[in-house]
C-alpha cells in the first residue's frame, strides 16, 4: 500500500519501536494518530514530527489511553468511530503496543500474567473487531508479534503464549476478511534493545551470543510489509530460520535451548 497521505492508527506510539515507527511512517507522509500511556511522550513526539524533516506540519494526532484497560479501549474505539464520523477516515490500524516478563513461570504473580495477556493478545484482537466498523476499504491490520511466537523460550512462557496466539489470529482473521477488503499482516521481530528488557535480558543476550536489532531495523521492516502488503514476515537470521525448524524438529530447537539453560537459569533469577 502507498502510505503518502494515508491515515494510520499506531499502538505502542511511546516505545522504542513505536518512536522509530512513527517517524519512519511520517517521512514516507503519513498522517498519525499515536496512542500511548504517557501524555508527556506522546505530546514529545507529536512536537518531533511536526517539526521535523519534509513533512513537517502533517496533521498527526494523538490518544491517550492503557489498552490493557477496557475502558480506555473502548474511549478509543469510539474517537476512531467519531473520527469517521467527522471525515477522517483511518487507513491502516498497526498493534505495535507489547509488554514482556523475563522471569520463570513460578515466579510470576498472577497480574503480571493477567496483563501481559492482555495487552498482548486481547487488546489486539479487540481492536482489530472494533477496527472493522470504522476502517477504511481498502484498509490493513498489522500485527506486531515476536520469533517468540514460533520457539517456546524458557523465561518467556506467558509472553510466548500471547505472540503465538497472535500469530494465529493474524492467521485466521485474513482469511475471515478475504473478501472485505481488509488485509491483516503479521511481522516477528527478534530480539530488540528496547526499555522493554531489562539490564538482565541485555547481559543475558551478549553472554549467548543472542543477536539483537535496534529500533530503527525493526521500524523499516514494519514499514516494508507494510507497502508490499507481506501476509507475514520474520526478522532476523538464525531466527527466521529456527522458526521453521522448530515447526518440523521441535527435538532440534530443544537441544539447541538446552545448552543454554543454565545461563538463562542463572539471569531469570537474578535480582533487577
Amino acid at each position: 500500500m502507498e502510505l503518502t497521505n494515508k491515515r494510520i492508527l499506531l499502538t505502542g506510539a511511546c516505545g522504542g519501536i513505536g518512536c522509530e515507527l512513527a517517524r519512519q511512517l511520517a517521512s514516507k507522509g503519513a498522517h498519525l494518530i499515536l496512542i500511548g500511556r504517557d501524555q508527556r511522550k506522546l505530546d514529545r513526539l507529536l512536537q518531533q514530527l511536526s517539526t521535523n524533516g519534509q513533512h513537517a506540519g502533517q496533521p498527526h494526532m494523538c490518544f491517550k489511553a492503557d489498552l490493557a484497560r477496557s475502558s480506555d479501549l473502548n474511549a478509543l474505539a469510539q474517537q476512531c468511530q467519531q473520527w469517521r464520523n467527522d471525515g477522517v477516515a483511518i487507513d491502516i490500524v498497526i498493534n505495535n503496543a507489547g509488554v514482556n516478563h523475563f522471569a520463570f513461570l513460578a515466579q510470576r504473580d498472577g497480574p503480571s500474567i493477567e496483563q501481559e495477556i492482555k495487552l498482548n493478545l486481547v487488546a489486539p484482537i479487540l481492536l482489530s473487531q472494533k477496527a472493522l466498523c470504522w476502517l477504511n476499504r481498502p484498509g490493513l491490520i498489522l500485527n506486531v508479534g515476536s520469533t517468540f511466537a514460533a520457539i517456546g523460550y524458557p523465561g518467556y512462557t506467558t509472553y510466548c503464549a500471547s505472540k503465538a496466539g497472535l500469530y494465529r489470529f493474524s492467521e485466521a482473521l485474513s482469511r475471515e476478511l478475504e473478501e472485505a477488503n481488509i488485509k491483516v499482516l503479521y511481522i516477528a521481530p527478534r530480539a530488540t534493545e528496547t526499555s522493554l528488557n531489562d539490564q538482565r535480558v541485555s547481559q543475558m543476550n551478549r553472554q549467548l551470543g543472542n543477536a539483537t536489532d535496534m529500533p530503527p531495523v525493526v521500524a523499516s521492516a514494519i514499514v516494508r510489509s507494510l507497502e508490499q502488503e507481506v501476509s507475514a514476515r520474520w526478522i532476523g537470521w538464525p531466527e527466521k530460520v529456527f522458526a521453521r525448524i522448530n515447526q518440523l524438529f521441535p527435538a532440534v530447537v530443544s537441544a539447541a535451548i538446552r545448552k543454554q539453560s543454565a545461563v538463562i537459569s542463572a539471569f531469570a533469577h537474578k535480582t533487577h
